[in-house]
């Protein structure tokens, strides 16, 4: 079996399962004038009678995740603080949360060549891990220490924006190779630093960048720190407005 026609067949039956889940709070009728599919063809979908082809699953995941998905389900979990902060374990260690993240990312990366995925430790670790399970990849982690055994690393330096404080991120030489194309996902972006960092480690290893894919991002600025080759993804599932100076 081709590596997108699996593809698409995981994305077919997680459709089926996303529908299941959007069945429990809205009627057959409400669906159908929502996806514009006729109610037997979305009540054969839902009882597993017959799966609907790429496209068409395609279709309806982009209607269905606006309604049940994974975006209403974070902003229902995101609580800011009385200083504009938010605290973000109760999304990293939510085991539905993440399997719905690999749905989306494989939704929204399937078809494109992707051969690894890369995560900074240690909060990305979680989706990143369940990302790569999904689309079938290994997986490299960028650390902040240089781990005993290890012969060589690339290494990627930056000083962490209003800080002054260094930050160095470790990757195993051989952990991504010359014709490796390298999804970058991690749980929250917030100033772009860090992914940025990441993309300098992939083209140090002589790799392309194929994507980006986060859960969260604050604001938009990150995006001037990313320097991605044209038309290369960044899909990002929700945004938050930044904290107030």
């Amino acid at each position: 079996m081709s590596s997108t026609h699996a593809e698409n067949l995981k994305l077919r039956l997680m459709t089926i399962e996303l529908l299941r889940t959007a069945k429990t709070q809205y009627t057959y009728r409400e669906l159908s004038a929502k996806t514009n599919l006729p109610v037997t063809v979305l009540s054969r979908y839902a009882k597993g009678h017959v799966l609907p082809n790429a496209a068409r699953a395609r279709q309806l995941w982009l209607v269905l995740t606006r309604l049940v998905g994974l975006e209403p389900e974070l902003h229902r979990i995101i609580q800011f603080n009385e200083d504009g902060y938010f605290d973000n374990t109760g999304i990293v260690g939510d085991y539905n949360i993440l399997k719905q993240a690999a749905h989306h990312a494989l939704a929204a990366f399937a078809g494109k060549r992707v051969t690894k995925v890369l995560t900074p430790a240690v909060d990305g670790i979680p989706l990143a891990t369940m990302v790569a399970n999904a689309l079938g990849v290994d997986l490299a982690v960028a650390k902040r220490n240089k781990e005993v055994g290890v012969q060589a690393f690339l290494e990627e330096t930056y000083v962490l924006r209003d800080s002054g404080v260094t930050i160095t991120h470790y990757l195993p030489k051989n952990a991504i190779k010359r014709r490796d194309s390298v999804l970058i996902v991690d749980d929250m972006i917030k100033t772009g630093e860090t992914q940025a960092a990441l993309v300098n480690l992939i083209q140090k290893a002589k790799a392309e960048v194929s994507g980006i894919y986060s859960l969260i991002a604050i604001g938009d600025e990150w995006k001037e720190r990313l320097k991605l080759p044209k038309r290369c993804p960044v899909e990002v599932v929700t945004k938050v407005k930044p904290k107030k100076k």
